[in-house]
């Protein structure tokens, strides 16, 4: 089973056509899947909307009500999931489910454990970005370059087997870019990255600000030291070439850290 983390927090206008989409994509290529909403308490009333979708679609949302960060928010929604191949993306619409099947295909096929839905690679993009914040994506990405050849690590959509992180030791505080954690930490042999065109949220507001930025970068040096500290792993790259028209109890084997 797929089962697809969505972190929230005030995307109650997006979270029905969200789903829709979802499911539909879902259905159309016979893949078996749920969703998990992790809701940070939204004010706008996310959770209670998603709750009363759950009668239409196979949901599960769990609301946490003295926290508010995306990191502890995507190891919740994983160590709760029902599925043994996990995807994470955003409830604001930028992440398009239509490519859900090659990137689950990729998996399922024994072709790739980890796949990173990516803006960098050949049919990849962004749209209605301005040209500051395509900058400062890029000087990220070039940052994270040392840590590993993925076009992409900081995508907040991407899929993967359980087994890549069980027993992986991994952090939780603010802002944490998850993916390229795993990326780092992560048990795998293959890691294939997807071209996807980002779409900017269509409803809401954006969360990015001076402080994700700081924390980024303060999360990078310490992946550094804790790569350079690791026994040493090669890393298979592979790109894909189909295109596209986007705190827990960790039973389940992950670490807390």
């Amino acid at each position: 089973m797929l089962s697809i983390v969505v972190p929230t927090y005030n995307e109650k206008r997006n979270i029905p056509q969200l789903l829709k989409r979802i499911f539909k994509v879902l259905d159309d290529n016979d893949i078996e899947g749920e969703v998990v909403i992790v809701d940070d308490n939204s004010p706008d009333g996310t959770a209670d909307l998603a709750c009363k979708l759950k009668n239409k679609y196979n949901v599960q949302v769990i609301l946490r009500k003295n926290q508010r960060d995306f990191a502890s928010a995507v190891y919740t929604g994983i160590d709760k999931a029902k599925g043994d191949i996990f995807c994470v993306m955003d409830g604001d619409l930028s992440h398009p489910p239509e490519i859900l099947p090659i990137m689950f295909n990729k998996i399922d096929g024994g072709e790739a454990e980890l796949v990173v839905g990516s803006r960098h690679v050949k049919g990849g993009g962004i749209e209605n970005w301005p040209a500051s914040r395509k900058l400062v994506s890029k000087c990220a990405s070039l940052i994270a370059r040392p840590l590993t050849n993925v076009k992409d690590p900081m995508s907040g959509f991407f899929m993967l087997k359980k087994d890549v992180i069980d027993g992986v030791c991994l952090r939780t505080e603010n802002y944490n870019k998850v993916c390229l954690e795993i990326i780092v930490k992560g048990n795998y042999n293959c890691v294939v990255e997807v071209p996807y065109i980002f779409r900017d949220r269509e409803e809401g507001e954006s969360k990015l600000d001076g402080k994700v930025i700081f924390n980024y970068l303060f999360h990078t040096l310490r992946l550094y030291f804790a790569k350079k500290g690791a026994s040493s792993k090669t890393e298979k790259l592979n790109l894909a070439s189909d295109g596209s028209s986007n705190q827990s109890s960790f039973d389940n084997g992950l670490k807390k850290c």
